[in-house]
């Protein structure tokens, strides 16, 4: 391990350097606790701030040459990658500076390191409750990933971009693919797919109804990071084509017992069959038994979901907008071996949060990282 440029300490700085990440992984170290990961710590990718703030995709392969930059402004830390920006970080706590070292040498070449002479003496960030499950998560490895954010009613990329980097939640952008939405065919995917390019973001394709498997081509689909789907739409045992959401199209609900097992016979379907990643909304039941989950929702039922979900290799959303499943719900998936992740689904710019409901159940329901599952990247 070897001093970059400074003899001494230097709190502000500016490096840049080409790297490559292999199979074993390395870092440039700074400011005592710092540290930015080049290869994988577990969740954690290239780019990542140690234990600090994630990068959950790898953006460059293995054994490919990248630039990567660090701006250290004292408690301040941000990195990109090829010039994209993948975390911007500041720290709640004062930092001891250190003097930037390496480790791993023969993953870097062509370093600089510049002084940044200006005051960059700022008041430290305010810290609320779920900036500091957020930070206690990432020391735990657990990974603030959002899979499930869509940009609607005037919530732009740009925005969702600054919104990720500033709460150091890593985003998955969806776009709505099947029957009635306007992405129906591969073009319209391509389309999107192409929209994201050179983001810091996961791309993903929310595959609705049931529909969706003959609307578009393998060779497409496999170009998303990855699916996701829930059983909210489906056609009941008379023909009925309903999305469960809209009250009109459920209608009146003569047996409940008999919706919910058909409920369940759909969802199994569709985790056995339909080649998804994540099952999203998942235990969504209409307003009309909405009251009645936790007895609707039988241990028989949850089982054969849940089993449904570790056979077909489906990871289960914890979703913030329905705060959906219940945590009875998500201890018995855990206990079964399911994996989880976090998704908004949000409806626009106002309510994208910060997984508020997903950070109360990991800690209700003592999650862990080896409890989480996401993407792999690149393909």
């Amino acid at each position: 391990m070897a001093s970059l440029a400074f003899s001494k300490a230097v709190p502000n700085f500016k490096l840049e350097v080409e790297a490559r990440s292999g199979a074993t992984a390395a870092g440039i170290r700074f400011h005592k606790r710092f540290e930015i990961l080049v290869g994988a710590n577990g969740h954690f990718r290239t780019g990542s701030l140690a234990g600090v703030r994630g990068v959950y995709k790898q953006y460059v392969p293995d054994g490919q040459w990248f630039r990567l930059a660090a701006t250290v402004r004292g408690d301040a830390v941000e990195v990109r990658i090829n010039d994209m920006p993948v975390v911007s970080y500041r720290s709640p706590d004062p930092i001891e500076p250190a003097a930037p070292t390496l480790h791993g040498h023969d993953a870097f070449r062509n370093l600089r390191v510049t002084p940044i002479l200006e005051d960059c003496t700022t008041p430290p960030p305010s810290v609320d409750a779920t900036s500091r499950l957020i930070a206690d998560a990432a020391l735990r490895g657990i990974p603030a990933a959002d899979l499930h954010v869509h940009l609607k009613l005037g919530l732009t990329l740009e925005q969702a971009v600054a919104k990720s980097l500033h709460d150091g939640i890593q985003y998955g952008i969806a776009v709505n693919c099947g029957k009635g939405f306007p992405t129906e065919n591969d073009a319209a995917a391509l389309a999107f797919i192409d929209s994201l390019k050179g983001q810091p973001i996961f791309v993903a394709m929310q595959a609705e109804g049931r529909e969706w498997v003959q609307m578009f081509s393998r060779r497409v689909v496999e170009q998303f990071d990855y699916v996701f789907t829930d059983s909210m739409t489906w056609t009941d045992n008379h023909g009925r084509r309903m999305r469960t959401w809209i009250a009109d199209e459920v209608g009146r609900i003569a047996d409940p017992q008999e919706f919910m097992d058909t409920l369940v016979d759909r969802a199994v379907g569709i985790l056995e069959t339909e080649r998804v990643n994540i099952y999203a909304n998942p235990t969504f039941l209409p307003d009309q038994l909405s009251k009645d989950y936790e007895t609707l929702w039988t241990d028989a039922r949850r089982k054969r979901v849940i089993a449904a979900a570790i056979k077909g290799g489906v990871a289960i959303e914890i979703n913030n907008r329905y705060k959906l499943p219940s945590q009875s719900f998500i201890q018995m998936a855990k206990a079964a071996g399911a994996k989880f992740t976090f998704g908004t689904n949000n409806t626009g710019p106002n309510d994208l949060g910060r997984c508020e409901y997903g950070w109360q159940m990991v800690e209700a329901c003592k999650l862990d990282a080896r409890d989480f599952w996401l993407p792999k990247t690149p393909r």
